[in-house]
């Protein structure tokens, strides 16, 4: 069996068109996974395997695969995961980095730190996820490797250390200079599988020994033994004293180190993926795993390691043509096996591993056991959804859940014809097992089906993969916005519900202040201040569970309440009439009969919108997105062209990009990211 310390999960992570899924292709070809570099623009690489993928040259849906890297004479597996950059997939990434070890965040080096690779940082730092900088595109007009290692630091506020200079940039990039070796290393333009090592040119030599130094002034701060080297004896310090050194320090999420390349030129990979197995942890380098006791509640920590009791994450479930339905799992202690009964933390039910497979993008390996560390498929398995850790049955533990970002926007949906209409429900139900971030209501007042999802874009190909892989064409209605409801002011109540049916009744009496929360975190904030036990403690949990029951339909339009404080002032019950369930009741019908006077107003999601343009088209723009009640929040140019960001409700972005194009011939392109829910401007 491997050791764990061979082993590395890896993420690629970045904006959209910074060049990750063709990074991937060559990693894959210089390991010696594939014979032929697949490409974007011809729609045949090996990760992008969806029809629609392949159609749009995006990632749409994040791909796993397996490969293996020689490095200081050791044989690594490398578990890829090649991430969405689109910010309606933003789902894909969060997911992905619930069950990575370390992660590639790619930039492009003309346009640097763009608004979805701040998206994608976050949630690196969220769920603490080393990982190293790679810069890309370097041949590209415009690339410079030193501005965007700058914006790095100054946006996302990391502390980068690069590990190579440049030979040249743009039309001249030819290779890097490995600051730790000190060598040249020079691509031919061939496949780049062959690359020249060769002395560091004289004329860039002062250069690359001032940005060594820095770099070992900066690993030094960061780490006590080569400190004490570098005070003592600077010339003793040697190669292996410095990747001891990076790589504690970019485990400890302490640095980033950085590295260049030009993925489509197949320039830059090789020492890329030395960096993968030289920088990036093991999962051997996570020593316990934290969890919780499923009964107690309480947290607890376990050795990452095969001896013992299996502990494993569903992390996604995908629906293959010929294999069937498959669950991607996360092993985190012990070893999967063929045959085994897992107990499912959300259900509290047994399920059976039938079998077991290694995942190699869209086509699976049988294998018998997935080990400690590793990442793999269980096929079958129908009662397991996102996020349900999986244990044996004496070992009931819950893994840290996954946490996605809401629906943004929906559409109202029937199928074209009536006979579909059964099929519509079944394809949705598949739909919503493998997208967590889709969501399915039925409007109580009209009785029609809305589906919800994060964008535009997210739900128009939801509605061509109705199409071409369910066969159900379905006709849809006018966007709809995910509006919240929020309260601005506290109200206090008496609500007394009794009810007498013969035998025993039912009645239960409470007194509380509705207010909003501070600083309007959302959720619901409880606070019992209850005194001399009026209410007997075991009926407290019911009140607040019908508090948050009532808050999926708020006062003023019926949308969820984002957030609201129940302070609990005073009560009664009856000796022998009131139950749990009649508390429960009470505090719904209570936020039915007070909600309209604590002064509901209505929230919308408003957008962060950053336009890049050519100059002559700026007053255009800015012009259309203040009609478009855009507050414009920065200007600056950057590589000669314009960028604009802005502040700009989602109901009135409808069909922005089509305009956009219009009013800048095309030229102008435009991302755009969820800022935050504000209060809706009343004058609208």
């Amino acid at each position: 069996m491997k050791r764990l310390s061979q082993f590395r999960n890896i993420g690629i992570m970045a904006h959209i068109d910074a060049g990750k899924t063709t990074l991937t292709e060559r990693m894959l070809y210089y390991t010696g996974l594939t014979h032929k570099m697949g490409n974007v623009d011809e729609g045949n690489t090996m990760m992008d395997t969806d029809p629609q993928e392949e159609k749009r040259g995006i990632t749409i849906s994040s791909a796993a695969i397996t490969t293996y890297w020689n490095f200081a004479d050791n044989k690594y597996q490398i578990n890829i995961i090649d991430t969405p950059g689109h910010v309606d997939f933003t789902a894909e990434v969060e997911r992905s980095l619930r069950v990575l070890d370390g992660a590639i965040a790619v930039f492009c080096a003309r346009s640097g730190v763009q608004p979805q690779s701040e998206t994608v940082w976050r949630q690196a730092d969220h769920y603490r996820v080393p990982r190293i900088v790679m810069i890309n595109k370097m041949d590209r007009q415009g690339a410079d490797f030193q501005r965007v290692v700058n914006e790095i630091r100054e946006r996302l506020h990391a502390n980068v250390i690069p590990l190579q200079m440049p030979i040249g940039q743009e039309d001249t990039f030819t290779g890097v200079i490995d600051l730790i070796r000190m060598k040249a290393l020079l691509w031919h333009d061939d496949d780049g599988k062959s690359f020249e090592e060769q002395p560091i040119p004289a004329q860039l030599l002062p250069a690359a020994e001032k940005a060594r130094r820095w770099m070992i002034e900066e690993l030094s701060m960061l780490h006590e033994p080569l400190l004490e080297q570098y005070s003592n004896a600077p010339e003793s310090i040697t190669e292996e004293n410095l990747r001891e050194a990076m790589r504690a320090a970019t485990i400890n999420m302490l640095a980033v180190p950085a590295v260049a390349g030009a993925a489509y030129k197949n320039k830059g990979i090789q020492p890329l993926l030395d960096a993968v197995t030289a920088y990036l942890p093991s999962p051997e380098d996570i020593p316990v795993v934290h969890a919780m006791d499923a009964d107690s509640g309480e947290p607890i920590t376990f050795p990452a390691v095969e001896e013992g009791h299996v502990a494993a994450l569903a992390f996604k479930i995908m629906v293959d043509d010929y294999v069937g339905r498959l669950t991607l799992v996360r092993v985190y202690a012990g070893v999967l096996r063929t045959g085994d009964m897992l107990w499912n933390s959300r259900t509290g039910k047994t399920v059976r591993i039938s079998r077991l497979m290694r995942i190699m993008s869209d086509k699976f390996e049988p294998v018998t056991e997935i080990g400690a560390g590793d990442i793999g498929a269980v096929v079958g398995m129908k009662d397991v959804k996102t996020g349900d850790t999986l244990t044996h049955t004496d070992f009931t533990v819950l893994l840290e859940k996954i946490s996605f970002p809401e629906p943004m926007i929906g559409y109202a949906i029937e199928a074209k014809a009536s006979k579909d209409t059964d099929k519509l429900s079944e394809a949705l139900a598949g739909l919503l097992d493998e997208d967590p971030t889709l969501s399915v209501e039925v409007d109580k007042a009209s009785g029609q089906t809305i589906l919800k999802g994060m964008g535009e874009l997210h739900l128009e190909v939801v509605l061509e993969k109705l199409a071409s892989e369910y066969q159900v064409q379905v006709n849809k209605g006018a966007p709809q916005i995910a509006y919240k409801e929020i309260f601005t002011q506290p109200v206090t109540h008496h609500e007394v519900f009794k009810k007498q049916t013969g035998g025993s009744g039912s009645f239960a009496d409470i007194t509380f202040e509705l207010a909003p929360r501070q600083n309007d975190d959302p959720g619901l904030e409880f606070i019992n201040e209850i005194k001399g036990g009026a209410i007997p403690k075991e009926f407290i949990p019911s009140i607040s569970k019908g508090f948050e029951s009532a808050m999926k339909n708020g006062a003023l339009k019926g949308f969820p309440v984002h957030s609201m404080q129940i302070r609990l002032l005073d009560g009664k019950i009856h000796p022998t009439d009131s139950h749990a369930q009649d508390f429960e009741q009470v505090a719904m019908i209570a936020f039915r009969n007070i909600a309209t006077q604590a002064a509901p107003r209505l929230l919308e999601p408003v957008m962060s919108v950053e336009v890049t343009t050519p100059e002559e088209y700026t007053g255009a723009i800015t012009g259309d997105l203040n009609r478009r009640h855009g507050l414009i929040r920065h200007m600056e140019i950057k590589n000669n062209v314009q960028n604009i960001t802005a502040s700009v409700p989602l109901a009135e972005l409808f069909g922005y990009i089509t305009v956009l194009r219009t009013l800048s011939s095309g030229r102008a392109t435009a991302s755009v990211t969820f800022s935050e829910y504000q209060l809706q401007n009343r004058n609208r």
